[in-house]
């Protein structure tokens, strides 16, 4: 079965008051149930990126590991997590950061990147772009090159895009 952009957008459900009152959630789960509509999003991401000689791919925790993975399968590379804290077994470097009320963190193991590596980063949706701007600092840190940022779903009116920098930025679906 084919499907188009059209298609992929009809799919994603609109949630109002979720998790929060005032809050219209974008549930990415039926885009994720069929096949078509995956395997769309998947080569969307991956070849927005298939000419910048990308080395590997890093997923943030939890649904950018959805995509990320099938993405670095579809580019022929490795997959890298970044987690939530006491997540991962190795040695880890750590970054936290703000959010509206209070601050979280994400880890890398220190041995995931290698200095000069050119790094694509995949989530599923970037809001405020603070989890992904925190992504970009562990990357760099490790002497890692961001060669781009791809995401299913920018919701731009939060202005998230405007915290990653120059990085090449690509989202499938984008909100106004």
């Amino acid at each position: 079965m084919d499907i188009d952009l059209a298609g992929v957008e009809a799919l994603i459900r609109d949630i109002p008051d979720f998790p929060a009152p005032g809050v219209l959630f974008k549930d990415i789960t039926p885009v994720l149930a069929n096949p078509a509509a995956l395997d769309f999003v998947v080569r969307d991401l991956a070849m927005a990126f298939s000419d910048d000689e990308i080395e590997v791919v890093v997923g943030i925790e939890a649904r950018g590991f959805i995509l990320a993975t099938p993405v670095a399968i579809e580019m022929g590379i490795g997959f890298v997590p970044i987690r939530k804290p006491g997540k991962l077994p190795h040695a880890v470097e750590t970054e936290t950061y703000d959010l509206e009320y209070g601050t979280d963190t994400l880890e890398v193991h220190t041995d995931a990147i290698e200095p000069g590596q050119r790094v694509l980063i995949v989530d599923d949706v970037i809001a405020t772009g603070g989890t992904a701007a925190a992504a970009i600092r562990l990357i760099e840190r490790l002497g890692g090159q961001v060669a781009g940022i791809a995401v299913f779903i920018d919701l731009a009116f939060l202005g998230g895009k405007a915290k990653l920098g120059e990085a090449p930025f690509h989202a499938s679906v984008r909100y106004d």
